[in-house]
């Protein structure tokens, strides 16, 4: 017996649903162009590769805002794109007094399912073997894959890339690599540029300055989360780890009830930011003394 119970509905968020307030892949053309040509191609589906950190996600989320808006070939015209959380499909659900395995259910959903690509992060863990069942989840999308009946966008780290993918050689040739770099101080400053009326949309918060004074703050929290500043467990990259500390100004805003976020508030962001290094984060500490002097005196601040 056929059952009209979905995973996708269940477990799964469909990006294009989703409404976006900024283009969520700014500065990652050629990743997306690359995405794009890969679902193109019959029996093919896409893996992201890179660092933590670097906006993997964010790649996905500009493919649906692109689809959303049209801004796609014809032939990808209508596409739902969903999200799952890879480990939400572990295990079993009881659908019409049987036990099914949910992976099993979401293939035979998406081979009757039309325009619909599925987005798996941590796609690794399909292929690593599971502590309990030692199911082999990878497996039971080959065939979905081989015969063009699922179309995925999987993303995984390149260490887990190499431990996990790269040993399954039958589910790996399903897809098509595409290297996502850690952009470069420039661009994450653009990115960062781009993703702030998001943060002012969502907290009811607004940047205190000129587009000028905005890019100027941005450029600081760009530099001061370079590479060799970084605390090396933490591993994040741009552009997260300076998203990380722009979001929390924002929070720092909201507690002091202001509607917008000022110095004082992007200060204590750099002050108590908790992903570089103690001895980096008393000199930036000082720079940024030194390179918002103006902006310090004129708002009679006392840091």
């Amino acid at each position: 017996m056929e059952s009209n119970y979905s995973i996708l509905e269940r477990y799964g968020e469909d990006l294009i649903a989703r409404d976006y307030i900024t283009d969520p892949a700014i500065a990652r053309e050629e990743e997306i162009k690359q995405l794009i040509l890969i679902l193109l191609t019959p029996e093919k589906s896409g893996l992201l590769v890179g660092k933590a950190g670097i906006g993997k996600t964010a790649i996905v989320e500009g493919l649906a805002y692109r689809i959303k808006n049209n801004m796609v070939p014809n032939a990808l015209f209508g596409y739902s794109l969903y999200k799952l959380n890879v480990t939400s499909l572990f295990g079993n659900l009881n659908v019409d007094d049987q036990s099914e395995n949910r992976v099993d259910l979401l293939v035979k959903e998406l081979a009757k399912r039309e325009k619909t690509i599925v987005f798996i992060d941590e796609v690794h863990l399909l292929a690593k073997s599971d502590g309990t069942t030692n199911m082999d989840f990878a497996n039971m999308f080959k065939a979905g894959l081989d015969r063009g009946e699922i179309k995925m966008i999987g993303a995984t780290t390149t260490e887990e890339y190499e431990q996990y993918i790269l040993r399954d050689r039958a589910f790996l040739r399903r897809f098509q690599k595409v290297d996502v770099l850690e952009p470069d101080q420039d661009t994450t400053v653009k990115i960062m540029m781009g993703t702030y009326p998001k943060l002012e949309q969502e907290m009811n918060v607004k940047m205190g300055y000129t587009p000028f004074i905005n890019e100027k703050i941005m450029r600081f929290i760009v530099e001061m989360t370079d590479e060799y500043k970084r605390i090396y467990e933490i591993s994040s990259r741009y552009p997260d780890i300076s998203l990380t500390v722009l979001s929390n100004a924002f929070t720092y805003a909201l507690f002091d009830n202001s509607k917008e976020v000022k110095i004082k508030h992007i200060y204590e962001a750099v002050k108590n930011a908790r992903n570089i290094y103690d001895d980096a984060k008393k000199k930036e500490v000082e720079r940024f003394k030194e390179v918002f002097k103006d902006l310090i005196l004129e708002e009679n601040l006392e840091l």
